[in-house]
C-alpha cells in the first residue's frame, strides 16, 4: 500500500470507531460551542473574555467556575503627548470566579498589571456580565 492509501484507511478506521463509541452513550448531546462570553470593567478600562480551563461545580441549571480567563483588555494609556503608549487592545490572562444561572453569567476576575516606570505592579479586581452558551 502506498502512503495515501494508508492515511485514508487510518482516517476511516478511527472515524468509524469513534462514531461507534459515541453511539453507546445516550447522555452525550451535540453542541457546536460550549462556553461563556463575558464583558466587564477592570482598572479604568474594559475587558472581553471567554472562560478558559477551570474547576466547575454544577447543580440544577447553575454552575460556578474557578479558573483562568483568557481576555482582551481595552484601555487607553494616559501618557504625556509624544510619549510611547501601549496598544488600545491587549491580550492578557486573568484568574477569577464565574457564576452561571441559566444563560446569565456574573464574573469577578483579577488581572495583574505589571510594574512600569511610574506605577508598581498590582492585582486589579473587576466585575463583568455575560452569556453562557
Amino acid at each position: 500500500m502506498n502512503k495515501l492509501t494508508k492515511a485514508v484507511t487510518l482516517i476511516l478506521f478511527f472515524s468509524v470507531n469513534s462514531t461507534l463509541l459515541l453511539a453507546q452513550n445516550a447522555t452525550i448531546k451535540g453542541s457546536l460551542f460550549d462556553g461563556t462570553v463575558v464583558a466587564g470593567y477592570v482598572d479604568k478600562g474594559a475587558y472581553i473574555n471567554c472562560t478558559g480551563p477551570a474547576v466547575k461545580y454544577s447543580r440544577s441549571g447553575a454552575s460556578i467556575l474557578l479558573g483562568l480567563l483568557p481576555s482582551l483588555k481595552i484601555k487607553e494609556d494616559n501618557v504625556a503627548e509624544g510619549s510611547p503608549r501601549n496598544a488600545l487592545i491587549t491580550p492578557t490572562l486573568g484568574f477569577g470566579i464565574t457564576a452561571c444561572i441559566g444563560h446569565f453569567a456574573l464574573q469577578l476576575p483579577a488581572f495583574y498589571a505589571a510594574k512600569t516606570a511610574t506605577t508598581n505592579g498590582k492585582w486589579n479586581l473587576g466585575v463583568g456580565i455575560g452569556y453562557k452558551f
